[in-house]
């Protein structure tokens, strides 16, 4: 019997926001993997892999699924084809309905510049919206100190917009708590985050941060954008 026919998913979400707040972020996943099952997955920018191996202890196999915008450093398409390759997963690749050059024909050329909103949109929220149709829960790596808007990101609570259970299993942690996690278990991460990037998305939208800076600075610079429209 799936959770849907057992009982209302926000009561559920609600309710496990509230037990789940101080349980280590391996019991979170591992509550999802047996609330879910195969109605969970993983979802990753693979900034670097830490949920996703997280998950993948809790969850052998599960779906781990990457938004490939055609925006991405080569840096990014590595780190996701290393985690395939080495990680107990199942690697789901998203695409947007539209190509960079079928895009660029209908709207123009660097609608990132144009219409950073417009782009993300197309690229990201749509494609996501569509990929996590067959899921009644997911998983993000948001943390609360990485910026003000993250700042009340909840361990398990409810995605208004998908009408789906949404789990940030390291709400909690600190950079510091990711820095000690991938040097116990040797977790891959993105080569970007040792060359000034403190946060890494599209190759046009990210710059490298400075020192005092915080960690999505570096996105989208000089605009008020901050967040892509993934968790908003």
């Amino acid at each position: 019997m799936t959770v849907t026919e057992t009982g209302d998913l926000r009561e559920l979400a609600e309710r496990a926001g509230r037990e789940l707040e101080d349980a280590p972020a391996l019991a979170v996943l591992s509550w999802a993997a047996e609330t879910f099952g195969s109605r969970f997955c993983v979802t990753s920018s693979m900034e670097d892999a830490v949920v996703a191996h997280l998950a993948s202890r809790a969850f052998p196999g599960v779906d781990v699924v990457f938004l490939d915008t055609g925006y991405h450093f080569p840096e990014t398409i590595g780190t996701r084809d290393a985690v395939e390759a080495v990680m107990d997963v199942n690697l789901i690749t998203l695409t947007p309905r539209q190509s960079v050059a079928e895009q660029d024909a209908e709207y123009g050329p660097r609608l990132h510049d144009r219409d950073p909103d417009l782009c993300c949109a197309l690229r990201k929220v749509r494609p996501l919206e569509e990929g996590l149709a067959g899921y009644d829960a997911w998983a993000t790596g948001l943390r609360r100190d990485e910026s003000p808007t993250r700042a009340n990101t909840p361990v398990v609570g409810w995605d208004e917009r998908r009408r789906k259970v949404k789990v940030a299993p390291i709400a909690r942690w600190t950079q510091d708590d990711v820095d000690a996690y991938v040097a116990e278990h040797g977790v891959l991460t993105n080569p970007l985050l040792m060359d000034g990037y403190a946060s890494v998305g599209c190759a046009p939208c990210t710059r490298r941060v400075a020192v005092g800076e915080d960690a999505r600075s570096g996105r989208w610079a000089g605009r008020a954008k901050t967040e892509c429209g993934l968790h908003g």
